[in-house]
């Protein structure tokens, strides 16, 4: 038997796994001035690198995870990290572009099968009541990953040459793939049963939530890929400060996503909808008084704290409401957020060359607003259609017997 503390340290593997493929994703942006020049290629042909990730995890992270269904979580994990450490190696050492462009799409590929898989791995090795926490906690990897991850990236790659970076994150890969193989336990069927199975399956839920978090994703992001530009033209912040600014919003994301774990497995649909309020209200305050520095600062780390911890809320709503297996919803989870975040910069950029960057959080406030409509009005109305007592597990959870209940929470795994 293994007992709840080496759980615990899977669980902070898993979350340093988390990290390393947020910051390997989107490594090139702050890189691009450094690696366009040593290809020979042009910052827009290196921003691809970015563009052609995204749009592999879309394509392959749904059948990669049908087709890897049967094989044993700690071998898939340990692999996909295992190849994920090989192609950014490959890409630290990349003489052409084609090379890099290669080693990163191969990245890309391992990237759904893992978020599709790490979720419900780390929550099958805890009690069924405290899930809500455990994808909490597993979300910090997530949330490290802008506001550590790449900052130092992009200053290893300013001291040492973009290819620095690289090697960086293709040694923690490593490191992080040894400690998923040794840490994480086996899983027994039963268990992998028990937390392949949402507790509320809804097929309905599930699609207006996919929906919602495309809106959700395409309006921040929409607004976040262009905030040091916003920050620079309409709040008046010198260049030096930009740094400052993203640490503080990063920061708040950190924390808010480590709080949001205490009151997310009460409340799951209420955090998410708390939170896109929250959002709502930062990007639109920022659209309406961003000229203000003294007011600029409060709303953009509202804007962090509450976009960080809605990621961690939509994650393990998916997981309550998923109509077939977790892995499945998550898988469609990464290609809802990976559709919005490129959605989102796209429309960014056509806002920014023709009506001005200080629209932009005003679009992405609107999206907010809509999905916000879109999750209340569906749940009103399914509630409308009701002529018994309402599904309170909603909104928040109360103590009911569930086939969880009929045993003793799981405090160990078997090896």
């Amino acid at each position: 038997m293994v007992h709840e503390r080496r759980a615990v340290y899977a669980l902070a593997a898993l979350s340093a796994a988390t990290f390393c493929y947020v910051t390997t994703e989107v490594l090139p942006i702050g890189l691009l001035t450094l690696i366009a020049p040593d290809l020979g290629r042009s910052r827009s042909e290196a921003g691809l690198l970015v563009t052609g990730y995204a749009v592999v995890v879309m394509i392959v992270a749904l059948p990669l995870t049908r087709v890897t269904r049967r094989v044993p979580r700690r071998p898939l994990l340990a692999g996909a990290l295992g190849v994920f450490a090989a192609a950014t190696t490959v890409s630290a050492f990349a003489t052409s572009y084609e090379v890099l462009l290669a080693a990163r799409l191969v990245s890309a590929t391992t990237n759904g099968v893992f978020w599709a898989v790490v979720f419900p791995v780390a929550i099958s090795m805890f009690p069924a009541n405290i899930r809500g926490r455990i994808v909490a906690r597993l979300s910090i990897g997530n949330a490290l990953g802008p506001v550590l991850g790449v900052p130092l990236s992009t200053w290893l790659g300013g001291q040492a040459g973009w290819r620095a970076a690289f090697v960086a994150m293709a040694v923690f890969g490593f490191v992080t793939c040894i400690a998923v193989a040794l840490l994480l336990p086996s899983v027994t069927p039963q268990q992998q049963s028990a937390g392949d199975i949402g507790p509320m399956p809804d097929r309905p839920r599930f699609v207006v939530l996919l929906f919602a978090t495309i809106l959700a994703v395409t309006g921040a992001m929409g607004a976040f890929t262009y905030m040091t530009v916003f920050l620079l033209d309409v709040s008046g912040f010198a260049a030096a400060s930009l740094g400052l600014l993203l640490f503080v919003q990063g920061s708040f994301g950190v924390a808010g996503t480590w709080a949001v774990g205490r009151v997310l497995d009460r409340f799951p649909l209420g955090v998410v909808l708390v939170l896109l309020g929250l959002l709502t209200a930062a990007m639109l305050g920022l659209y309406g008084v961003g000229a203000s520095k003294a007011l600029t600062i409060p709303l953009l780390a509202v804007a962090g704290m509450s976009f960080s911890s809605l990621i961690a809320g939509i994650q393990h709503r998916v997981m309550q409401v998923a109509p077939s297996t977790t892995d499945m919803a998550s898988a469609s989870l990464s290609v809802a957020f990976n559709f919005g975040l490129a959605a989102g910069s796209l429309i960014g950029a056509g806002l920014l060359a023709t009506a001005g960057v200080r629209v932009i959080p005003l679009f992405g406030g609107l999206l907010t607003a809509v999905a916000i409509a879109l999750l209340a009005g569906h749940e009103m109305s399914r509630r409308r259609g009701r002529n018994h007592t309402p599904d309170h597990s909603s909104w928040s959870v109360r103590p009911t017997p569930s086939r969880d209940a009929e045993k003793p929470p799981a405090t160990s795994v078997r090896t």
